[in-house]
């Protein structure tokens, strides 16, 4: 972006100036200064005595019906902006998730507008599964008078990306209803294409009601402190990087403080913590030589004009660690490599190809013909903030937030490598540095905070994080009552995370039982799921007395081993069908007494 003295209102001095801070701006900072200039234009320019003021919208005949279906809480913030930017142009709205949706109403909706992720394999988030076999079995209405868009959050390195979007988009047009903006549909870097797509629905409102009146949203003022968030985060201090894993062990564990001092970020027990890592600086290198660009030349990040040097652009923008569908489909027009375009005609041998590669790998198989560095942001995605449990409380560290991160090793392709943040942290992180960070609120994964509810935790591995944290808040409120931990890993001696604390917190009673098991140190490996069993009538027992049930981990094996280990037990426990079991497990889900974190 480049200012010109040419019929510009700036003297050859201001333009030099502008022309030097404009590309070095962050979009937060460019957002700011608009709505700083506009705030000053605005007191300087008051409405001329007798002239009308701008009224506000008169309420529409339709309503708006917001749902969501959201596991870590991205779709829920999403509901909550475009309902407020709904409200404040006076429009009727009402925002629910899907679970708190009654879906034989969906025929009673007018305006319908649908914010749902996509979780593991393309399956729906938890709090949508139920809508969403309603809305696509039989029993589904027709909707001839309901008009609709969807917005659809995902992550493009699975398959089926944006698959719950995608079934619901599709499913509304089979009904009869008429879609009034396009599905978008978004990958882990959704800021931009989500509020485009917000502003679009806006429009498409607006031009019906025949009124194109904005809202003028209020600037900071230059004294007010920064506000970070997502799009702007908070340059963290890390105060400890400790191996929590004992000698001997298999594993890497690392317990990581960051220091908050100066951020205003509060949270809860259940949120976690987002970082922005850097790519490791070898692999960066590495790129850059096989592509024989100049590592200072200087390149375009985004739509905005904003620059940095290709170095800048491959350490800490871009991600080059994994590749996706989407991303050979857009590289294969940049590459111009006849083998390339071969391989993207085969969705199979795509699928073996990524899995485990990087992008080095594919400009050392499909070497691209000179290609022009400035197209990176065309082809290249944004690299996705890594979410981590917290595992400390904010009551009892006010000014700091604790981690349990498990470093990610392993080798591929003749390779070795490893995991972009748990390496960093492992490797090149030590206390002094800093780390861009925000938190991420977890609606979908909160504790109760009283004695006379029973509390059952299931976390092997770095899967017991947020219970470290949620114990530590309950002895900063002097909480006792009925609460136990189910722990696992593969060796008592070396992968006991946070044994102390447990032990301390069982002599002072603010927790009141545990069981571990550590699948290594038997000959017959033991988990988390066999303890269960093993404790089967007290865990039913304290169900029925009303328990909270909480898992996080690992969900492709220790999660879906507990879910049906629970339905085991209470078919065995209550004496009833399986059927009659997973509706028990069902209920407990819809009344919010068995929520999981699993990844």
């Amino acid at each position: 972006m480049t200012l010109q003295v040419v019929n510009s209102p700036f003297d050859e001095r201001q333009t030099e100036i502008l022309n030097q801070l404009l590309p070095t701006l962050t979009n937060a900072q460019k957002n700011w200064l608009a709505g700083y200039l506009a705030a000053s234009q605005a007191t300087e320019a008051p409405a001329a005595p007798g002239q009308p003021q701008a009224q506000a919208t008169s309420a529409p005949t339709r309503t708006i019906t917001i749902l969501y279906g959201s596991e870590t809480g991205n779709s829920q913030a999403l509901a909550e902006s475009l309902t407020d930017k709904l409200k404040a142009k006076n429009l009727k709205v009402s925002v629910s998730s899907m679970d708190d949706f009654k879906p034989k109403k969906i025929k009673e909706v007018e305006d319908l507008f649908i914010i749902t992720a996509t979780h593991g394999e393309g399956d729906p988030p938890d709090n949508a599964i139920q809508f969403h076999e309603f809305l696509l079995g039989r029993k589904a209405p027709k909707l001839e008078n309901v008009r609709f868009s969807v917005l659809a959050l995902g992550d493009e390195s699975y398959e089926h990306f944006c698959q719950t979007g995608k079934d619901f988009d599709n499913r509304l047009e089979e009904l009869g209803a008429t879609r009034i903006y396009n599905r978008v549909d978004c990958d882990v870097d959704y800021d931009e294409l989500a509020e485009e797509w917000m502003n679009g629905v806006l429009a498409k409102l607006e031009e019906d009601q025949g009124n194109q009146q904005t809202v003028d949203i209020a600037a900071p003022t230059p004294a007010e402190q920064p506000i970070y968030s997502k799009s702007n985060p908070f340059s963290a201090e890390v105060l400890e990087n400790i191996n929590l894993s004992g000698k001997g062990s298999n594993k890497e564990t690392r317990h990581i403080e960051l220091s908050l001092d100066g951020s205003n970020f509060s949270y809860e027990p259940g949120d976690c913590l987002a970082i922005y890592p850097k790519n490791d600086p070898d692999l960066v290198k590495q790129v850059i030589k096989q592509l024989d660009w100049n590592p200072e030349q200087t390149v375009p990040i985004n739509k905005q004009g904003e620059i940095r040097s290709i170095h800048e652009a491959l350490t800490s923008i871009f991600e080059i660690t994994r590749l996706t569908k989407g991303l050979l489909d857009k590289a294969v027009s940049y590459f111009k490599n006849d083998d390339l375009l071969k391989l993207i005609a085969d969705n199979e041998q795509i699928k073996q190809y990524i899995d485990g590669r990087d992008l080095l790998d594919l400009i050392q198989d499909y070497p691209p013909a000179e290609l022009d560095p400035t197209t990176m942001m065309h082809w290249l995605r944004k690299i996705p903030a890594r979410q981590y449990s917290i595992s400390s409380s904010y009551k009892a560290n006010p000014d700091e937030v604790h981690l349990t991160i498990a470093t990610v090793r392993y080798n591929s392709c003749g390779r070795d490598r490893t995991g972009v943040c748990s390496g960093e942290f492992a490797e090149r992180i030590k206390p002094g540095d800093v780390v861009e960070v925000y938190v991420h609120r977890n609606p979908n994964f909160k504790f109760p905070f009283d004695e006379s509810t029973p509390v059952i935790m299931i976390g092997p591995g770095t899967g017991v994080a947020p219970f470290r944290g949620y114990i530590e808040e309950r002895e900063e409120l002097d909480l006792k009552g009925d609460t136990w931990l189910f722990f696992g890993d593969q060796h008592f001696r070396s992968d006991f995370l946070y044994q102390v604390d447990w032990q301390n917190w069982l002599k002072k009673g603010y927790l009141s039982k545990m069981d571990v098991a550590f699948s290594r140190d038997t000959a017959e490996k033991v988990y988390v799921q066999n303890r269960l069993l093993e404790n089967a009538k007290d865990v039913f027992a304290w169900l029925e007395r009303g328990a909270h049930l909480f898992v996080c981990g690992d969900e492709k094996r220790m999660a879906k081993d507990v879910h049906q280990t629970l339905i085991q037990i209470v078919a065995e426990q209550k004496d009833v069908s399986r059927e009659e079991a997973e509706a028990y497990i069902n209920q407990l889900k819809q009344e919010k007494r068995y929520q999981r974190d699993v990844y």
